[in-house]
């Protein structure tokens, strides 16, 4: 895990700014979360903690991309979520006191708060505005693992993947020239719909062929969002 030096976000700035959970923490606790933190920086490729870790925190992103994934018995990564500015990840096994259930890496080069346990456990003890803004976190995040759950019984992979390219460009947006602002390998594409990278690739060029998308390397230029819809099945 490769740390840097970088200049300290403030919270009660960053969590109104990001409409971040943290919002609901009174001032008393915004100045102590503020002393309390660690503010790193971390690099494309860098490790925040691994699957089945010990943690003694959790992370609130300030800047970059980390893709928060499970491993599975052949070694393939299984991407759960990418979590961006203002979102927090590794709190669940914060609150549950285990180890962690998925592992973090970084995308896009960032900044994060680390956070301490004990922390964490204070606020949602003394603070019920917080502790209930934390429940509906949790809720959230199961509702989206239940639809994942859904797709990859119900739906073929060719769905899978346009709902995927729609869902990137809900979360991340698309540039001036339409292509999606965060770039990813074509392993990754595979590893968050669930199939084989040769599927994915073999997938992306039948779009391309059909003028949905457009392809530079690992950027995707997103010509036909009503089209991807179409072949998705989301009900809108």
């Amino acid at each position: 895990m490769k740390q840097h030096e970088c200049s300290i976000s403030f919270c009660d700035k960053c969590a109104f700014e990001t409409n971040s959970v943290f919002k609901y923490l009174t001032r008393d606790e915004i100045e102590r979360l503020n002393y309390e933190k660690d503010f790193r920086l971390y690099k494309r490729g860098d490790i925040l903690y691994n699957e089945g870790n010990r943690i003694s925190g959790f992370y609130c992103i300030n800047s970059g991309i980390i893709k928060v994934f499970k491993t599975g018995i052949d070694g393939k990564e299984q991407i759960i979520r990418f979590a961006r500015r203002g979102e927090i990840i590794a709190y669940r096994s914060v609150l549950s006191n285990e180890s962690a259930c998925t592992s973090a890496k970084v995308v896009e080069d960032c900044q994060v708060c680390f956070i301490p346990s004990e922390l964490l456990i204070q606020f949602v003890k003394n603070n019920p505005a917080f502790s209930f803004e934390m429940i509906k976190l949790t809720c959230h995040e199961l509702a989206e693992a239940n639809s994942y759950i859904t797709d990859i019984a119900q739906k073929t992979v060719r769905e899978r993947l346009a709902e995927v390219l729609i869902q990137l460009v809900k979360d991340f947006g698309i540039d001036d020239q339409k292509y999606l602002r965060i770039s990813l390998t074509r392993e990754e594409l595979a590893n968050i719909v669930g199939t084989a990278t040769e599927s994915v690739i073999r997938l992306l060029s039948e779009f391309k062929t059909d003028k949905l998308i457009e392809l530079n390397g690992r950027r995707i230029k997103v010509l036909d969002v009503k089209g991807l819809n179409k072949i998705s099945n989301i009900i809108i």
